[in-house]
């Protein structure tokens, strides 16, 4: 390892965040350790393929240690051996409607498999933590663009709070405990590897094999949609800031702070695809909120955070992937 280096533990880390801030922290010299449950919340085979391109450029990074975080035992023994110095904790069950149906499932994944990995880390003295939260953590009520001293007190769905709820147990560690923090909500991330659940992957799936997407409301919905690589670099960022700094207890947002209309996503996705999309429409959905808008101020003053990646490219180059990925033999 380089000075400057770290032993960095990333959780979550055969998922789409989770595979490429790994590689990230290898490229950067860390020691890195990885784990995953590979949960059924979607093909665990999905997830497996993740860590075959993620160990096809960073071979150090498989095998991926299969744990589940609400397995204490499993995860104070292999804490035990790693002995991290930071951890980047993105996993989760995400997803909003799907934790309208099991949201004691999502506090079990989400709240309860965190307080099991804080435990850890006190079990082995690791302080440092970036955490991967969520802009739905700002419901449907917070003013545009979302600023982080909005109270986030009414989230609109279980996910949402589970996030919410592990920001304050952060914000409880830390004064307990001395924990180190970065509370990262995320925007909307896209970009290869995107889970197979998300809109800009679904609406590529069954546009390119010509089967009906579903809309909800009447398209006026807003996200900001915000690249994996701007992502990335903001999370590196935030694991320098965090292994540097003493006493840094943080919420930032990461996103682009560019929102687009749910109808242009789906024109430029069009475009990218080369076809036209057949639409099923559908009323709102609950737990889903009209709009979401990242604030970066506070990202750009404490991380050097600045979106580089246009919405229009970057879904061209997701297409690209997904059909390299999907269809590889396709003409």
């Amino acid at each position: 390892m380089t000075r400057d280096a770290r032993r960095v533990l990333v959780t979550g880390a055969a998922g789409f965040l989770g595979s490429h801030i790994a590689e990230a922290c290898a490229r950067a010299g860390h020691e890195v350790q990885t784990l995953d449950a590979f949960l059924d919340n979607y093909d665990p085979e999905v997830k497996r393929r993740n860590v075959v391109e993620m160990a096809a450029r960073r071979p150090g990074l498989a095998p991926v240690a299969e744990i589940d975080l609400r397995d204490p035992r499993a995860l104070h023994d292999a804490m035990g051996r790693w002995r991290p110095e930071i951890v980047v904790h993105c996993a989760a069950l995400a997803g909003i409607r799907p934790s309208l149906q099991r949201p004691a499932r999502y506090s079990e994944h989400n709240v309860t498999a965190t307080i099991n990995l804080l435990e850890a880390m006190r079990s082995v003295g690791c302080g440092k933590l970036v955490f991967a939260s969520s802009s739905s953590v700002y419901g449907s009520d917070a003013p545009v663009p979302f600023t982080e001293d909005h109270p986030a007190v009414r989230p609109a769905s279980p996910y949402a709070a589970t996030k919410r709820a592990c920001e304050l147990l952060l914000h409880t560690y830390a004064d307990l405990y001395d924990l180190d923090y970065l509370a990262l909500r995320f925007f909307t991330v896209y970009g290869p590897r995107q889970r197979p659940d998300l809109a800009i992957h679904k609406f590529t799936a069954a546009i390119l094999q010509a089967r009906p997407i579903t809309l909800y409301g009447d398209g006026s919905s807003s996200r900001d949609y915000t690249h994996v690589d701007d992502v990335v670099a903001g999370v590196m960022s935030a694991v320098a800031h965090v292994a540097d700094t003493d006493g840094v207890r943080e919420i930032v947002n990461l996103g682009s702070a560019a929102p687009t209309l749910l109808r242009d996503l789906v024109a430029m996705i069009e475009k990218a695809c080369g076809r036209e999309a057949l639409i099923q429409w559908r009323p709102d959905q609950p737990g889903d909120v009209p709009r979401t808008y990242a604030d970066l101020a506070k990202a750009e003053r404490l991380l050097g955070y600045a979106p580089q990646r246009d919405l229009v490219e970057g879904i061209e180059d997701f297409v690209a992937w997904w059909r390299l990925r999907f269809m590889p033999t396709a003409r």
